[in-house]
């Protein structure tokens, strides 16, 4: 018996090692490509076009900084992407909540709710495609604006199903006791189910925002001015796209400005400053993954 509990102890010992290198190499994976980029974005010039900047910054300088937050192409589109992700993150969370709650009920409480489940599955699995999109952008004259990047996807369907099967793993017990006392729907959703949903709120909340931080293909397409891109879309311009007209435009001092950077460092800094928010929202969202609020709620 002995014999067999060691090399139990020693085969799991052995595969929670093998576990642990795995997660390892995975996250520095993650890791290193940031590393590079911020070691890139505080290094100077001369290190940057040399290919000697790996993971440490190389002759430090902030000057890629200072030249970045003082574009003010790149400050107007980090402000239009801020607008963007706080009314998109409004909306798409409230047009989630309001969809999620009636379709979570049973068939006796709301009549005809396969019917609108199926209609909202429906359009999970098949699209309009690209030119409806943009043809019902361009007739709703949302073109070149900050709603046209926001409302067609108000609702998003993927969230509202995540929420919904949430929402019914409720105890019912809870919602019968709250009809008893005399609450209506509007508070059992407010006060009930909303405080004991925080975790999938949370997971929801971060999935919308960073979607609505990454997106830049919308943007492209839909706004005319690049006046009005959002960041990511001004960033994929950035660094697909060389722009001579705009150097033309510009003038000696700027050139010579320009001329003394290089475009690999800024375009890393630009790259770090936008990836910031995101870094900085995600630790205080992480608490609520894993956190089960639920357990408990329900006695005898």
């Amino acid at each position: 018996m002995k014999q067999q509990k060691s090399k139990i102890r020693t085969t799991s010992r052995l595969a929670d090692g093998v576990i642990i290198a795995i997660m390892v190499i995975a996250g520095l994976l993650c890791l290193l490509p940031i590393l590079n980029v911020l070691a890139l974005s505080f290094s100077s010039s001369t290190a940057a076009a040399a290919g000697r900047v790996k993971f440490w910054p190389v002759e430090f300088s902030l000057y890629s900084y200072k030249y970045a937050l003082t574009k003010p192409q790149f400050i107007a589109s980090f402000f239009i992407s801020v607008k963007r992700v706080l009314l998109g993150l409004g909306i798409n969370m409230t047009c989630t909540v309001l969809a999620a709650y009636p379709l979570s009920k049973t068939k006796m409480q709301l009549t005809g709710r396969m019917a609108y489940a199926w209609f909202f599955f429906f359009t999970m699995i098949f699209s309009g495609g690209l030119i409806p999109w943009y043809t019902v952008v361009r007739q709703t004259g949302l073109m070149d604006t900050l709603w046209g990047v926001i409302i067609p996807g108000a609702v998003p369907v993927y969230n509202v199903i995540i929420l919904l099967n949430f929402f019914r793993q409720l105890p019912h017990e809870l919602s019968e006791a709250a009809y008893v006392d005399g609450a209506g729907e509007m508070r059992i959703l407010t006060q009930l189910y909303l405080p004991l949903s925080l975790p999938s709120l949370a997971t929801l909340t971060l999935f919308v925002a960073v979607g609505h931080w990454n997106s830049w293909f919308d943007g492209l397409i839909l706004m005319k001015s690049p006046e009005n891109y959002p960041l990511q879309t001004y960033l994929r311009n950035l660094l697909v796209v060389k722009n001579m007209s705009t150097m033309a435009n510009m003038s000696q001092a700027e050139l010579k400005e320009l001329s003394q950077i290089s475009d690999r460092t800024l375009r890393a800094a630009q790259i770090f400053i936008a990836s910031l928010p995101i870094l900085a929202a995600y630790p205080f969202v992480q608490k609520y993954f894993m956190k089960g609020l639920v357990m408990g709620s329900v006695k005898g």
